[in-house]
């Protein structure tokens, strides 16, 4: 019960000490605002980045031409020899036969019908194919040369060097977002230490008449760190706000969906809530962190 009531008694004077040196406070607070709104737009953009790269890498096909006048028994055996490749999902070939390609393009086009409508399977010059996924698409190139090889295959492609680049350069981006967010909280965490150091300071003559009383470290230190708490709650409280209404703003202006159907934004919910339980997390931690570093660094307890 002891432990309750130096609990309660310190967040009660963290919450007058916020009140009391208000205009300090509201620095702090601008401090961590301003920060976690950099913060929050750079987390939204790793995360889509991420299911960007995530949605190109199901998407990925090599598709694989075999010969002109292939029979069946050869058709089996392209399939045969492709379930044994590393990096070929087994669940994801698929065969297509040449006259379903050819209704494809007819219901297309009506060019493609009228020049196609008549064509025997003998007939047909289109190819029969296999549709392949891959589970790494790191190593699609090699998975498609080792493709290439395999009897009865004439051509594969996949969107040869396009997917590679694609794919290297939402990596790229998604590495720069996390150094960005994890540059910003470090620089957060020094600001606010920075801001507090005053409000401290200007509180000298408080804390070392709770020295002569006989407070320890930890009840001199406790007050100060839950005030970084507050502060920190206080200054996500804009950005979770602008996070849940302007992303779903975002997400509906552009109907889930960046230049094409392929790029699709993550949905609002629950996403904008996990990341606004994320920001007041770190507004949180950032503002004990800064405190308690402040009254270590610079009061020397």
């Amino acid at each position: 019960m002891k432990a309750f009531r130096i609990l309660g008694r310190n967040v009660r004077d963290s919450f007058k000490s916020v009140f009391r040196n208000f205009s300090l406070s509201l620095a702090s607070i601008s401090c961590i605002t301003i920060t976690l709104i950099v913060v929050a737009v750079t987390i939204i953009l790793s995360f889509n980045v991420n299911n960007f790269t995530t949605i190109i890498e199901k998407d990925v096909t090599i598709v694989a031409f075999l010969d002109v006048d292939i029979t069946q028994e050869e058709i089996d055996e392209v399939y045969d020899d492709l379930i044994v490749l590393d990096n070929v999902d087994k669940d994801n070939i698929e065969f297509k036969d040449k006259m379903d390609t050819t209704k494809d393009y007819m219901k297309s086009s009506t060019i493609f019908k009228s020049i196609m409508s008549d064509w025997t399977r003998d007939e047909n010059p289109l190819q029969d194919t296999y549709q392949i996924k891959v589970t790494d698409t790191n190593l699609i190139h090699k998975t498609a040369e080792e493709i290439e090889k395999i009897d009865h295959v004439d051509v594969v492609k996949y969107g040869e060097g396009m997917v590679e680049k694609l794919v290297s350069a939402f990596e790229v981006i998604r590495k720069i977002t996390l150094i960005i967010v994890i540059a910003l909280i470090i620089v957060t965490a020094f600001l606010i230490a920075n801001t507090i150091k005053i409000t401290i300071m200007s509180r000298k003559r408080e804390i070392e008449i709770m020295r002569l009383v006989g407070a320890s470290n930890i009840n001199i230190k406790l007050p100060f760190i839950f005030e970084g708490l507050i502060l920190g709650v206080f200054g996500s409280i804009i950005p979770m706000i602008i996070t849940i209404y302007g992303y779903s703003a975002l997400y509906a202006k552009f109907k889930g969906q960046v230049i094409s159907p392929l790029i699709k934004l993550i949905e609002p919910t629950p996403f904008v809530y996990l990341i606004s339980l994320l920001l007041i997390a770190i507004g949180m931690l950032v503002g004990m962190f800064g405190s308690s570093r402040a009254v270590k660094k610079y009061l020397k307890i």
